[in-house]
């Protein structure tokens, strides 16, 4: 983290999600688009539609110097060396340009759409990072005994005839590994094991919520946060943001499985996090969406008046965040954007 008072230049990234019922029409454009403003990175993501992988082969072949990064895949999706082969072939066409952004994602989508056991999601998550490593390393054939993946498999219903294999294509290099992580030890473990962390949400204001659990991160470790930047009026601009939280914070887990409203208690929004979620599952989305303190969605957006929206960057600048992954709409508003962040 930057001494207080000290200003840099964020990096910038351009954030894709994942697709909804059809293909955006614009992605490409939007990423050819960031690439030539000066974006850092343009990043997918995925749930149980489209897949983050393959939107960025698609970029790959439209770039030249944009990084790459899936934010995230979701490791029950695929094995260890599933996903290793996924890395290193888009790293291949991308020359270089992958990150490789990983989450455990919560027990509705791990049990209800992968079919795949969701307990221990810290322990699952080292596992796979460490086979990730050895794969990419390539020093010999990939060979893992852990709790929850085995290479060559010895479980139930092995026929002994597992052979240790040494992946065919040759990595580049190793691939970094950014994990999405909430929880404050998944954080902390994820300042030990990986090469950066993608927060849900981040205050620079509420520094001291994460503070304990970075502050021993390595020195190149960089922390990618998704952040809603509009220029406009704020309370209408953060509608959207609105939005957003109260789907996750009310819908996207079960009670006390929830990162997301564990996550805002802990921001010191406790009694709204569980309003919020009471009146999602009575199936009042709009009433739990307006529940949303605009206090709390400010605080997470870059939003208002180019003026405004100056002075908060500053906030961010001086905080442990080195990426802010925006979302926007046009080509008026990536070149926007760059302006305002890069100068």
């Amino acid at each position: 983290m930057p001494a207080a008072g000290t200003v840099r230049v964020m990096d910038l990234g351009l954030t894709l999600g994942y697709w909804g019922r059809s293909m955006p029409q614009d992605m490409v454009t939007l990423a050819v688009e960031a690439e030539k403003a000066g974006f850092d990175a343009v990043w997918t993501a995925e749930s149980w539609g489209s897949d983050a992988f393959s939107p960025l082969v698609l970029i790959a072949a439209h770039t030249e110097r944009i990084r790459l990064g899936t934010g995230v895949v979701q490791i029950s999706a695929r094995t260890p060396a599933a996903t290793a082969m996924q890395a290193v072939t888009l790293d291949h066409i991308s020359n270089g340009r992958t990150i490789l952004g990983l989450g455990v994602s919560g027990p509705q989508v791990v049990e209800g759409w992968y079919g795949m056991p969701s307990r221990k999601p810290l322990a699952r998550t080292r596992e796979y990072v460490e086979i990730l490593r050895q794969a990419f390393r390539r020093e010999g054939p990939l060979e893992f005994q852990g709790d929850h993946y085995q290479l060559p498999y010895t479980g139930e219903g092995a026929e002994g005839l597992g052979k240790p294999l040494k992946i065919m294509t040759h990595p580049l290099r190793e691939i970094p590994i950014w994990i999405g992580a909430e929880g404050p030890k998944n954080v902390a473990q994820t300042c030990q094991i990986a090469d950066g962390w993608i927060p849900l949400y981040y205050s620079p204001w509420r520094a001291e919520v994460y503070h304990e659990h970075i502050v021993d991160r390595p020195l190149d470790f960089e922390i990618g946060v998704n952040v809603s930047f509009r220029v406009g009026d704020v309370e209408e601009s953060l509608w959207t943001t609105r939005g957003f939280l109260g789907f996750y914070i009310g819908g996207m887990g079960a009670k006390g499985q929830n990162y997301h409203t564990k996550l805002m208690a802990r921001m010191g929004f406790e009694k709204e996090a569980h309003e919020i979620q009471d009146l999602f599952f009575e199936g009042k989305r709009d009433e739990a969406i307006a529940k949303v303190p605009i206090e709390f969605a400010d605080e997470i957006s870059l939003v208002g008046s180019p003026e405004r929206i100056k002075d908060r960057l500053q906030a961010w600048e001086e905080s442990a965040v080195t990426m802010i992954n925006v979302a926007p709409r046009t080509v008026e508003e990536v070149w926007q954007i760059a302006e305002l962040v890069k100068g």
